[in-house]
């Protein structure tokens, strides 16, 4: 869950943004003043202040304060894209199987000058959405229709885009039962020899399967402060080290920043967002999608359909290159007093300890204790 402080100009800054926050304030306030004409000079000042600290914080985003970006309560999410880059849209329902998962959105729509198929993960903007949407957490039946869509595109010749944001597939059981795994193993294959051109972009959160499940492609492409990873850097800290509070460690170790995935060789292009993130000027960042899509599509259109499965299939190919890999820089070793350490209630002294009171050492402590211990009352 990501932390923010709400301000008077209705923006929410993350934890990071203190002196950015302290800055808009003043601006609000010379601005809510009754002559605030006769203060430009001031207000001037400030706001060049203002993009001076923006470009410095935003210079050097950490991965975990990437993350936070990814994960801003004010992020476009895939309904701005539906509502304001596509022409006409036609929402497409079910799966023709289960029903009709809210969590992934498909329809037919023109952007630009190209008629495409849709897919995109949706995660709903107001709590009602988000608990209908399953906080953007696909089920199976979101899979299979969005695999279905693909199919009936395929059919007609469209091309298919694909917005990823997501924290990872639903893993409840009823999901696990109605066969999750499967359903995103299905769309891998089918996706990697689909006979039209499918370009895939991560607006915002890219985990896991639930991302891969719609993220196989010709193209893939991410927002400049989203990111995509094999697992949430919460989950991998508590995994590693059983302390999800070590998740800025984990979200450095993962390499899930847009950079550190173009470099190596994951992704195809970074989308560039709006000075201070895309959550500042939404228009800005659709417009830019917008014309990333435009111009790929042209030129994905232009190559020939057994042309384009070769070289997808070779583009899955390359993921983890170990000669890639090699020739990327070492990365900076972890300094001892930064690497995680497993928590001492978790450790394996503490937890003998914590044995040592449930189990008795001796009979003798074996016999007081059964003395101690509550004796069943009989009939």
């Amino acid at each position: 869950m990501v932390q923010t402080i709400a301000k008077p100009n209705g923006l929410q800054y993350l934890p990071f943004e203190d002196r950015i926050s302290s800055i808009d304030r003043s601006i609000a306030e010379i601005a809510g003043t009754s002559s605030p004409a006769e203060r430009l000079g001031e207000i001037r000042g400030l706001q060049q202040q203002l993009v001076r600290e923006i470009k410095r914080v935003y210079s050097s985003l950490s991965p975990w304060q990437t993350v936070q970006v990814a994960r801003h309560p004010q992020r476009p999410l895939f309904q701005d894209y539906l509502g304001g880059i596509v022409k006409e849209p036609r929402i497409l329902h079910g799966d023709r199987c289960f029903g009709d998962d809210a969590a992934i959105v498909t329809a037919l729509g023109q952007i630009g000058r190209e008629k495409v198929m849709i897919i995109g993960q949706e995660k709903g903007r107001d709590i009602k959405q988000k608990i209908a949407c399953n906080f953007g957490c696909p089920n199976p039946e979101g899979y299979r229709k969005a695999l279905a869509k693909m199919k009936l595109a395929e059919k007609f010749g469209l091309p298919v885009v694909s917005f990823i944001d997501t924290p990872g597939a639903y893993p409840g059981i009823g999901a696990e039962e109605r066969g999750q795994a499967q359903a995103i193993a299905v769309n891998l294959r089918e996706m990697s020899r689909l006979r039209v051109p499918i370009l895939c972009i991560v607006i915002g959160e890219g985990g896991s399967g639930g991302a891969l499940g719609i993220g196989v492609g010709d193209r893939l492409a991410m927002l400049e402060n989203a990111y995509y990873s094999v697992i949430s850097p919460e989950g991998c800290a508590g995994i590693l080290w059983h302390d999800g509070t070590q998740a800025d460690k984990a979200a450095k170790a993962l390499r899930l920043t847009a950079r550190e995935l173009h470099k190596l060789g994951l992704i195809d292009e970074i989308i560039a967002e709006p000075l201070g993130g895309a959550h500042r000027n939404q228009h800005e960042t659709l417009h830019h999608v917008e014309l990333y899509i435009t111009k790929t599509l042209r030129e994905l259109k232009r190559i020939d359909v057994e042309t384009l499965l070769q070289q997808r299939y070779e583009r899955i190919c390359r993921v983890g290159d170990h000669e890639l890999q090699r020739q990327l820089p070492a990365e900076e070793p972890i300094a001892a007093d930064e690497t995680p350490k497993i928590p001492e209630r978790l450790s394996i002294t503490a937890q003998l300890e914590a044995a040592k009171q449930i189990v008795p050492d001796t009979p003798e402590e074996l016999e007081t204790l059964e003395e101690e211990s509550p004796q069943p009352v009989s009939e």
